[in-house]
């Protein structure tokens, strides 16, 4: 799912490095899942969590109602984009994403020459639902989500300095978190342009 910040061109690049560092029945964990397109390339159990419950919604459309989707500009308008935060439609998430300018939440309808963004972001999800079977999905911000015993836990929380999101972002606690899981036996990874001195680089 078109998603701001999402890794999907790097995505092979970074798994390169941490799948290497995964033990096969580790549970893969990501607690800031986004649009998914990190997690819908790794094998065995996962989670994904977020605290944008809209993210999670648009995700669950895309795995479970894929087919429900809009398929064309002319099934799903730009009328209708604007009017989703008062509109029943039941994948409002996915929406709200996936046609909006640079997968924003509600950040403008897409739009282009002789480009249909319905047309692309349902052959997208089409492609991306069958990656997405079998990821639990959960609405939760990232301190409250429940990990199992030594999972693998790839964070790509809102970076500082950067575009913000609808809430601030508290980084020190959540590198403190970070700590903590390293106690608690879980292998943690973060994608960041900086990071406290503890942590080490292992890809740029």
């Amino acid at each position: 799912m078109k998603y701001l910040g999402s890794k999907n061109k790097i995505a092979q690049s970074l798994l390169s490095v941490m799948l290497l560092r995964r033990d096969p029945d580790q549970f893969w964990i990501e607690p800031f899942v986004g649009g998914g397109n990190m997690i819908d390339k790794v094998p065995g159990n996962r989670i994904g969590g977020d605290s944008n419950r809209f993210a999670i919604e648009g995700l669950i459309s895309i795995r479970d109602h894929v087919h429900e989707l809009p398929r064309n500009n002319s099934e799903f308008t730009e009328k209708d984009y604007y009017y989703l935060p008062y509109s029943d439609f039941p994948h409002t998430g996915f929406a709200g994403f996936a046609y909006s300018f640079k997968g924003k939440w509600m950040g403008g309808w897409s739009r282009g020459a002789n480009r249909d963004y319905v047309y692309e972001s349902y052959h997208n999800a089409v492609a991306q639902s069958n990656l997405l079977q079998g990821v639990e999905l959960v609405v939760s911000s990232y301190e409250y989500l429940k990990i199992p015993e030594n999972s693998f836990i790839y964070c790509d929380p809102p970076y500082k300095n950067t575009t913000k999101y609808i809430h601030t972002f508290d980084h020190p606690r959540f590198w403190d978190w970070c700590r903590l899981q390293v106690e608690n036996g879980h292998t943690v990874y973060v994608s960041e342009y900086e990071a406290p001195k503890d942590f080490k680089c292992v890809w740029s």
